[in-house]
């Protein structure tokens, strides 16, 4: 018998062919399951999972101290459509599928115009190709809208034509998935913080993931149970939500913080701005902005710099270089140094100030070095008197509390990085310059939290960014204000330097950031940036200018410090961050006015003014002017106090007496320095308001010529 190969070839490639084509057939199925009709087969393994069934707890919010929504957890909603009735009837299913289509047609055109209204950036006509093409398909999953839509929105959904008949035989179907939102979208989110898509997986950075384990909450336990031909879920344990967590932060001075600084970031096209507002007794942060430039052009928070940056922070480390030295008792604040023509060799390196192509400042006093921000002035002190000892100039910084890592609440803050000879290489050129902000790397965080200090009669405390959680309306946690050291210099030396900080606006180079309103105290840094090894002017000089104080100095409120990186020269801490400062400091202070309605003036009664000491011949004038009675003779020049009883003021003239220090407590500035000066006294004032201390006590002899110090307040 022959055999016929060819034959027997050709029915075995069939075969193989067939056996393939089913293969691949099945393998494509799979496929469709396991990826376009994932969710679909989910939800129907839903309806027979019986134990142990997991259920996830709502996640906590995060609120604004001033009680405003931060965070929150929200549904949201993929929109699905099964296009196929399911019933083990083949006829009940082959009659519902009939009618359901009918239903479908009858209805497209008010649907797609209903999906339309609720969705306008797709048109009527786009929903109605869409649909029809899942219709086509026959697909038991079919996505409707490709976004995640809101639960008012999916309820909208539900009340459209055909979709209004429910579930089963509409086969509209919204799947639930927690989402995290801001409502106040990009304010302050580096601190507030991230979390995943899926809130199960917890969160990535911020507030977020520093109180994860309070904000999550337990999950509880369900199963399912078969009741009158019906699945319940039935809760075996219930799931606890998580806590709410009430941050320092203040929604209005964290707008008026970010939009100040963006301005000036716009206007100076900076790379890089940061503004951190913190109150001074507490450490509560009231506000922190984190603004990088985007390729775009605009600014967005892409990381938290407050906390993270390592940069070298420039002059103003010079207020803690000169607290050392004071402190050391090596100065005092008119203790006079020769700044040259403002260039001076240090060790074979020309150390220059920012004038020294006019000449430099000549011999001057530590409280003006300051004010003009003179490095070759700040580096000589420091050389003179511990060129020998560089230790002990690292030491009286350790005892500041400005080399020491702050351990915030929240991760990512970078630890200062201040040499010391005891612990890496130390040249000869690195104190003179370390004095003056170079070759040290401090975050601005750390910066703002020593002239905190400051302004807290030196009591250095945590900067924090959460004060409790809540939950139920009952506070399960609270975060109290820590104190880091409870005296970072003698009252002495912190007497003197807020002295020389309040000059150094009013006097010096921060007059910008300055406010008629109230006095600020602070200091300017404006530093060149390293570029790493390849030095400080790799791909172009960029410069970080900064001011950081406090206000209202005479009684600190709060601290602030505002720090922009920019491109190029001009480059000015003052004229630039200071500017910033002084926007954010007069609209917090002017948000925190409030006047007491007990006050209030009766129109129908005779209001008896408060009255300064002074000149009482103008004195007069006025109240002559205002219909208030006065008692009492004034003449020309004359000077003295004025008080003032329920009826009337009562004019009180001074008696003046050659070589003898006159009264002049309660005057304003200008009458106390006028009678002063006209007296031949040189007259140093400090404040705002009427007089509140002199220095030569009234009824004491004086010489002309010397010097009285006035305290205003």
């Amino acid at each position: 018998m022959t055999v016929n190969k060819k034959s027997i070839m050709t029915r075995f490639f069939l075969i193989v062919v067939f056996f393939a084509t089913i293969g691949i057939c099945i393998v494509v199925k799979a496929a469709i399951i396991m990826f376009k009709e994932r969710g679909y087969w989910n939800e129907v393994a839903d309806r027979f999972v019986k134990e142990n069934v997991m259920v996830d707890p709502n996640r906590g919010n995060i609120l604004s101290g001033d009680g405003k929504l931060l965070a929150s957890s929200l549904p949201e909603y993929t929109l699905f459509m099964d296009f196929m009735v399911s019933d083990n009837n083949e006829q009940r299913k082959a009659k519902e599928q009939a009618k359901k289509d009918s239903l479908f047609k009858l209805h497209l055109n008010d649907i797609c115009e209903g999906l339309h209204r609720i969705f306008p950036d797709r048109s009527a006509a786009a929903f109605k190709q869409h649909l029809l093409s899942g219709r086509n398909q026959k697909s038991r999953y079919y996505k409707i809208y490709p976004k995640r839509v809101s639960y008012i929105q999916y309820k909208e959904v539900q009340q459209l034509p055909f979709f209004n008949l429910g579930r089963n035989r509409s086969g509209l179907l919204g799947v639930a998935s927690n989402n995290r939102k801001r409502p106040f979208g990009s304010l302050a989110e580096r601190t507030i913080g991230d979390v995943y898509a899926d809130t199960a997986l917890g969160a990535k950075n911020g507030i977020e993931l520093a109180f994860d384990t309070l904000l999550k909450g337990k999950k509880g336990v369900t199963h399912r149970q078969k009741v009158m031909d019906k699945y319940l879920n039935i809760t075996d344990i219930e799931p606890i939500d998580g806590a709410d967590i009430i941050s320092t932060i203040d929604v209005d001075m964290q707008d008026i913080c970010e939009k100040a600084l963006v301005d000036k970031l716009q206007e100076l096209n900076a790379m890089v701005g940061v503004a951190v507002l913190m109150e001074v007794k507490t450490g509560e942060v009231k506000a922190i902005v984190n603004m990088t430039r985007g390729k775009d052009g605009k600014y967005h928070e892409i990381r938290n710099n407050a906390i993270s940056d390592m940069m070298e922070p420039g002059s103003t480390f010079k207020t803690a270089s000169i607290m050392v030295a004071l402190e050391d008792g090596k100065v005092e604040p008119d203790t006079q140094v020769d700044t040259g023509n403002g260039v001076k060799m240090m060790h074979g390196r020309p150390m220059k100030d920012h004038n020294w192509n006019r000449g430099g400042y000549g011999v001057i006093d530590v409280t003006r070095i300051l004010e003009v921000s003179s490095n070759v002035g700040v580096s000589s002190i420091i050389d003179q008197y511990y060129h020998d000892d560089p230790q002990k100039f690292v030491d009286g910084l350790k005892r500041l509390g400005i080399t020491e890592p702050l351990h915030l609440q929240i991760a990512g803050e970078g630890k200062p990085n201040i040499r010391g000879p005891k612990e890496r290489y130390f040249a000869k050129t690195t104190l003179p310059w370390m004095s003056i902000g170079y070759e040290t790397q401090v975050p601005p965080l750390n910066i703002l939290t020593f002239y905190n200090a400051i302004a807290n009669d030196g009591v250095m405390v945590r900067p924090k960014f959460v004060k409790a959680a809540v939950k139920d309306g009952q506070i399960i946690q609270e975060y109290p204000t820590e104190v880091i050291r409870e005296k970072i210099a003698s009252e002495s030396t912190l007497q003197k330097i807020r002295t020389i900080l309040e000059k150094v606006v009013s006097q010096g180079l921060a007059k910008p950031a300055g406010s008629k309103q109230f006095a600020v105290a602070g200091k300017t840094g404006t530093a060149q940036i390293s570029q790493g090894a390849a030095g400080y002017t790799a791909g172009g000089r960029k410069y970080l200018v900064s001011f950081c104080g406090y206000f209202p100095a005479d009684a600190p409120k709060y601290s602030l410090i505002v720090s922009i990186q920019k491109p190029g020269l001009p480059a000015s801490g003052g004229q630039m961050a200071g500017s910033v400062f002084s926007k954010i400091a007069e609209r917090v202070f002017a948000k925190n006015l409030s006047y007491d309605m007990k006050n209030a003036i009766d129109s129908t009664s005779v209001v008896i003014p408060e009255v300064k000491a002074g000149e009482l011949a103008e004195t007069s004038y006025v109240l002559n002017r205002l219909d208030v009675p006065t008692q009492g003779k004034t003449s020309k020049e004359s000077w003295g106090r004025a008080e003032k009883d329920s009826l009337s003021v009562k004019l009180e003239q001074l008696q003046m007496t050659a070589g003898v220090m006159p009264n002049v407590m309660g005057m304003g500035a200008k009458d106390a320095v006028y009678l002063l000066e006209k007296a031949g006294l040189r007259v140093n004032i400090a404040g705002v308001g009427k007089v509140t201390r002199q220095s030569i006590p009234s009824g004491n002899k004086y010489q002309k010529g010397q010097t009285v110090a006035l305290q205003l307040h």
